[in-house]
């Protein structure tokens, strides 16, 4: 499982998937698809149009990862996870099955979230790309419209080690004819994604280059964008990093109903306004607790974590207060740099095999002028900071996808 081993469990490639899904009767051919791509925001941007579609009448399936709390997070109809008895189900099938291949954890819950979209006669699924693009497992489908939120440096062993490679191979979701959106895009990766676009005969359209979102503001701490189309729209998700993907679902949602999608303005307002409970997403700039202020994010690379300083420094606080943690297979050498000197740091590290020991992201910290104190558990963190804290602080959780994980599970279990 590449959530919890990292790089020993990563297997690339379509070959297991194609077969896995041939012996499940391939039901992701039973429904139209929406695949979605990016190094950052591509979980908000996929629960975003999941909720779209499901104000405005469709039955939505929606795979995403990695899960938070319940791994049946990563598996949803209309908003609701997979029941237990479905993977059971599922899984008593496969272990009845004479395959010939090991697929992997990635590739079985794929493929399980196919059979299970299948079984609940859904309209369209939204299907998140678990890493890269071009051989990742989720690949095999032939969707509606290809999103790619934006490029970033992340996951550089797999993926290459320049922002071309790395766009690259999220531009592998692109197919011969199938309308494509870009979110975001730099001088280096831009010539990249029109390449493929080019070569597959696939309509291209870059979102920054005819916005949807011509401004935003904060109103009582939410964000709210206007855009051309869809007029005034308060959005749940007040993530700075939310603007951008805004304009990238806005620009989609467009196309979707060149397509012939059946969406209206009340549709897309009602969905920003409420994605959260219509979808069950988590660990997007949410605010946990007040007095103080609590604050946790799944932010977990450079594009991610300078997104989330530059929001902190926006806020009016007495002392910052970070509980953070990362993972050991990631060089961290520039988030540390970009994280606000000024703050207390509350280092610790997550429950999974992969997560760097807190005794080393704080000598690695130190070397980089941060101050704070280590902790053996999040909880054990977090609740110091709590302790800590005046009620005019902000305590802010995260620096990898498992801090919050940990941290919403403890939350989950009071």
């Amino acid at each position: 499982m590449f959530q919890r081993v990292g790089a020993e469990a990563y297997k690339p490639g379509l070959d297991n998937s194609i077969k896995l899904a041939a012996a499940f009767g391939n039901p992701q051919n039973s429904f139209r698809t929406i695949h979605v791509a990016g190094t950052n925001g591509k979980g908000s941007v996929s629960h975003l149009i999941a909720a779209i579609l499901m104000e405005s009448g469709y039955k939505v399936g929606l795979y995403t990862s990695p899960h938070l709390v319940d791994f049946r997070e990563r598996i949803k109809e209309n908003g609701r996870m997979i029941p237990e008895t479905a993977v059971v189900h599922y899984v008593e099938r496969y272990n009845s099955m004479n395959i010939g291949i090991n697929p992997s954890f990635f590739e079985l819950t794929m493929v399980m979230a196919f059979d299970y979209f299948r079984e609940m006669k859904v309209d369209v699924a939204v299907i998140e790309v678990g890493l890269g693009g071009r051989l990742d497992s989720t690949n095999i489908i032939h969707p509606d419209l290809s999103i790619i939120t934006n490029i970033s440096f992340d996951h550089t062993q797999f993926l290459g080690d320049t922002l071309a490679a790395i766009a690259s191979e999220k531009a592998g979701i692109i197919k011969s004819g199938v309308p494509c959106v870009v979110g975001e895009y730099v001088a280096e990766t831009k010539p990249v994604f029109q390449s493929r676009a080019d070569k597959v005969a696939a309509p291209i359209t870059f979102a920054e280059d005819t916005p949807e979102v011509v401004s935003h503001n904060y109103i009582g701490g939410m964000l709210c964008v206007d855009s051309k189309t869809y007029g005034h729209i308060p959005c749940t998700l007040s993530g700075l990093c939310q603007v951008k993907n805004a304009n990238t679902v806005l620009t989609a949602i467009n196309i979707l109903i060149e397509l012939g999608y059946d969406i209206t303005k009340a549709n897309v307002a009602e969905a920003f306004l409420n994605v959260c409970k219509t979808t069950g997403l988590m660990g997007r700039w949410m605010q946990i607790g007040t007095s103080p202020k609590q604050i946790c994010d799944t932010g977990h690379n450079v594009g991610g974590i300078s997104q989330i300083v530059e929001q902190l420094n926006n806020l009016d606080y007495n002392v910052l207060r970070i509980v953070i943690g990362f993972v050991s297979d990631k060089d961290i050498t520039h988030i540390l740099e970009l994280l606000p000197r000024s703050a207390t740091y509350y280092f610790t590290n997550a429950s999974v095999k992969r997560a760097l020991p807190a005794p080393e992201l704080l000598k690695l910290a130190t070397e980089k002028g941060l101050n704070g104190k280590c902790y053996s558990s999040v909880t054990d963190a977090y609740n110091q900071a709590l302790c800590d804290a005046n009620i005019d602080d902000i305590v802010f959780i995260g620096g990898s996808t498992f801090i919050v994980a940990d941290l919403l599970t403890e939350l989950h279990r009071q």
